[in-house]
């Protein structure tokens, strides 16, 4: 299971204009920013950006290319909240360059609330396994009320006996946990990642390249190497 939220794409702009300096050829850029009308919105100040089709040419020529030439990839930032089960969280951090992430803290709100099977992903669990899960979800319910009560008596002791619940609640843990982070990507970091991720076995990669593919000018990230070249016009 993998859900991702509150997407944002920011740079366009910024990346077509230093797109165009190594060509100075900023005179053939035909892309713009227009007003728009949001009135749920209390930022009256608004702005869409439309990629013009000269622009849109060269982004495709220079992508094709490959990282070399598509290094406006990187200016495009992308903002979004994901929440995966930590078996995929492990993948996902191998991509370190070009990422930035918050997430929420299994060390420190591990106790915070109740352990119930929402927060696992376990759809491909059979009848039996799915049943050894919820055994698991009890013990670890039984550690999380065992140290919230000694954390409560506000004693040495208490505190001790806390920290060996909690461990034994960070070390039972199933990497199926779900995990929520707000991340820093860009396009060259997408481009990278559709490319070696998107036959994988596991679902969530599947769903994190179909999300890539809904992008705004998503075929600049998603394309095979082609004929376009890198020489403009």
């Amino acid at each position: 299971m993998i859900k991702l939220e509150n997407y944002e794409v920011c740079g366009l702009e910024h990346a077509i204009r230093g797109m165009r300096n190594p060509w100075d050829s900023h005179e053939k850029s035909d892309s713009y920013a227009t007003h728009i009308e949001n009135p749920q919105s209390l930022n009256t100040a608004e702005f869409e950006y439309f990629v013009g089709d000269a622009d849109k040419e060269l982004m495709l020529k220079l992508a094709n290319g490959g990282p070399v030439h598509a290094k406006y990839r990187r200016m495009i930032d992308v903002y979004v909240d994901i929440t995966a089960p930590l078996y995929w969280w492990k993948e996902f951090d191998t991509y370190k360059v070009g990422t930035v992430a918050n997430s929420c803290s299994t060390m420190h709100t591990i106790a915070k609330k109740e352990f119930t099977v929402e927060d696992f992903s376990c759809e491909h669990l059979n009848l039996n396994n799915y049943g050894h899960l919820l055994e698991t979800i009890d013990i670890l319910n039984e550690h999380r009320n065992s140290h919230n009560y000694l954390k409560s008596l506000n004693t040495l002791e208490g505190d001790r006996g806390a920290k060996n619940e909690w461990w034994q609640m960070i070390q039972l843990l199933p990497s199926s946990y779900n995990q929520k982070r707000t991340v820093k990507l860009n396009y060259e970091v997408l481009a990278n990642i559709y490319r070696w991720r998107k036959d994988h076995k596991l679902d969530e990669w599947h769903t994190f390249c179909e999300w890539i593919e809904t992008l705004p000018h998503s075929d600049i990230i998603t394309l095979r190497e082609g004929s376009y070249g890198v020489k403009e016009g």
